[in-house]
């Protein structure tokens, strides 16, 4: 046999199994850096809880802003919630009132 046969049966014995762990390797790097890949999933997961907890913070917030708008509503109205939001709007104080500046809804 020439030289040439025997490394071209010694490629044909290598290449094979290079090929196999070039596309393990391959599909090893797109299966955690990829588009769908663990480390984008891990990104995904974050920014869904992210935004769960402004989600909560905002129910919290509208809770609030609801209970305050029922107060004022004709059927339940509170005096004091009244005569608040009237000073408010109005921007009069009381002689004797504590005025404390602060951002308010």
């Amino acid at each position: 046999m020439s030289k040439h046969v025997k490394f071209v049966s010694r490629l044909r014995l290598v290449f094979a199994p290079l090929m196999a762990v070039a596309l393990i390797a391959y599909f090893s790097y797109h299966l955690v850096n990829g588009d769908r890949g663990l480390l984008a999933y891990r990104d995904l997961r974050q920014a869904i809880e992210k935004a769960e907890t402004i989600k909560a913070d905002t129910a919290r917030e509208r809770a609030v802003l609801e209970r305050r708008v029922s107060l004022l509503r004709s059927d339940s109205l509170d005096l004091d919630m009244v005569e608040e939001r009237a000073r408010i709007i109005l921007d009069l104080a009381e002689p004797g009132d504590v005025v404390i500046f602060r951002n308010t809804l």
